[in-house]
């Protein structure tokens, strides 16, 4: 029994050894769970501290750009707001082009009307028919009635007018008061040059057969005009279109000294804008006289100032190369001379002709065109 007793105690001593031992167990596991992930963390660390650096960044990033993109909306919104009077040039011009053009095929063009589209701009309709013209439809050519084109740029097409009182629909009216039905088709696009609207009409428009052609010129049409796309910013967005204007008139020299000091370089001999508008007008011409079309040159004023118009010079040129090309020459600066030219202005800031710009020129147009020595095919 004895030896039971301390084989009992020794097998119990030996158990509590073990179980002390295994009571420690646990707590080295643990020890050495614990020194592996200190040092597991030890070599970790760097890692996640990468990691949640560049969580980090990637998070501010995305809320910058979130930031951005609300900001852009919001600003979007206030000038869609704001310009909802449509009085805003800028904007009514880039809803024009963004409305009522498209890229055309052909290069020299740049852009063209899409046919059978409309719109309201500066709170006016602007219709275009099937052959991008603006007003009706034009009905097949009748016999006995007499056809009038006229070829111009964004004064030609009316802007800010409405239709019925342009310049073309004036001369309609007045020829059917006095017994005389003539078709008077516009053919003004905006942003055309000499160049563009010469283009246009052989490209485009000779199936129409006028009777008369009407180049209406601007100061400006001799400038060269290069095609481009612009961004997707610029081509989408009210904002993109406000940023970029108010660049350009912070930067860009402004004020009649300026624009003198550029019409001078534009109309310079060996300039490329003079040279292919000659070269333009020369090539109208050279069709015109092949078909006996009457060429009717209306030399068309800038409209800032007519109490003491600067531009005299561009004028005295384009009537002799008007005269040595064979053209009518008819000049509009003498209807406005004198005049305050902002009540002739279609919006404050907008210096294209209003309505009754529009009559003041029907009114002296009319004596020229109803004369019928012009018609001679």
């Amino acid at each position: 029994m004895f030896f039971f007793y301390i084989a009992d105690q020794g097998y119990q001593g030996k158990n509590e050894y073990w179980v002390e031992y295994l009571k420690n167990m646990p707590e080295l596991e643990i020890n050495t769970h614990g020194v592996q992930n200190q040092s597991h963390d030890r070599r970790v660390a760097p890692k996640e501290a990468n990691v949640s650096v560049k969580s980090g960044a990637f998070f501010s990033t995305m809320l910058v750009i979130v930031s951005v993109f609300i900001a852009l909306g919001l600003a979007e919104a206030a000038l869609f707001l704001k310009n909802s009077s449509m009085r805003n040039y800028d904007i009514e011009m880039w809803r024009y082009s963004k409305e009522l053009k498209k890229e055309s095929e052909n290069p020299m063009l740049g852009h063209e009307h899409i046919p059978l589209k409309e719109a309201i701009l500066q709170s006016i309709k602007i219709r275009i028919n099937s052959h991008g013209l603006r007003g009706d439809e034009i009905k097949p050519k009748q016999e006995g009635i007499k056809r009038i084109l006229f070829l111009g740029s964004s004064i030609t097409l009316g802007w800010g007018v409405a239709e019925e009182e342009t310049l073309t629909e004036r001369l309609v009216d007045m020829f059917d008061a006095e017994g005389k039905p003539t078709e008077v088709l516009n053919a003004g696009v905006g942003n055309y040059n000499s160049v563009r609207y010469v283009e246009q009409f052989l490209t485009r428009l000779t199936h129409l057969e006028p009777n008369v052609i009407v180049v209406q010129y601007f100061v400006n049409d001799a400038e060269s005009i290069e095609f481009s796309r612009g961004n997707w910013f610029l081509r989408n967005s009210q904002f993109g279109v406000t940023l970029w204007t108010a660049w350009n008139q912070l930067f860009r020299s402004k004020g009649q000294e300026a624009l003198l000091k550029h019409y001078n370089l534009t109309y310079a001999p060996n300039t490329r804008g003079f040279q292919d508008m000659f070269s333009a007008l020369k090539r109208l011409a050279g069709y015109a006289k092949d078909k006996k079309i009457s060429i009717v040159f209306v030399m068309t004023p800038d409209f800032h100032n007519f109490k003491d118009y600067p531009f005299d010079s561009i004028h005295h040129s384009m009537a002799e190369i008007s005269r040595d090309l064979g053209f009518v020459y008819v000049d509009l600066l003498p209807t406005f001379l004198h005049r305050d030219a902002k009540k002739l202005w279609s919006t404050p800031g907008d210096p294209h002709p209003n309505s009754f710009g529009h009559e003041l020129m029907a009114n002296t147009l009319y004596p020229f065109l109803g004369n019928p020595d012009l018609y001679i095919n």
